[in-house]
């Protein structure tokens, strides 16, 4: 097992970062603020939507396979339900890493899609918020961290 804070680093020393779930209406959705925030820090982030062509005033993806040039990480923001497709699209693409966000719910974690994943050779990060680690964190979110690993909402290891 990986501790969260390695396996949440090595995540974000990727360049290009898929995100899933983003939203055409981003009043209420994590994946928006996960988009919009690794896309300020510098990322190369991608929108994947099957059901938009532009999010964020940015282009949308209907699969991961449709991004020109592919990714390096995945963040899986979307209901649990679609996360094994998702895990599944990465394994077939080559894509290592994979981070299912979880705030305070449930979030899009499903320990199907965590297993599958993690028996294909993923790392797979089942909860918390890229947000809350390096240079893309802020105190929020740091915050937030802290207290949703002391009620084991974030996994200490992967």
């Amino acid at each position: 097992m990986t501790s969260i804070k390695d396996a949440a680093d090595t995540f974000l020393e990727s360049r290009r970062i898929a995100v899933t779930g983003v939203s055409r209406t981003p009043e209420s959705h994590g994946a928006n603020v996960v988009y919009r925030r690794l896309r300020e820090v510098g990322y190369e982030v991608f929108a994947v939507n099957p059901h938009a062509a532009t999010v964020e005033g940015d282009r949308a993806y209907e699969t991961l396979g449709a991004i020109p040039g592919g990714v390096d990480a995945v963040v899986v923001a979307t209901r649990p339900e679609h996360a094994r497709a998702t895990v599944q699209e990465a394994i077939d693409l080559g894509v290592g890493q994979v981070w299912m966000h979880r705030s305070v719910d449930r979030g899009s974690v499903d320990d199907d899609a965590t297993r599958l994943g993690r028996e294909h050779g993923l790392t797979v990060i089942d909860g918390g918020c890229p947000l809350m680690y390096g240079r893309a964190a802020d105190r929020g979110h740091r915050v937030m961290c802290r207290l949703m690993t002391l009620t084991r909402r974030v996994p200490r290891e992967v």
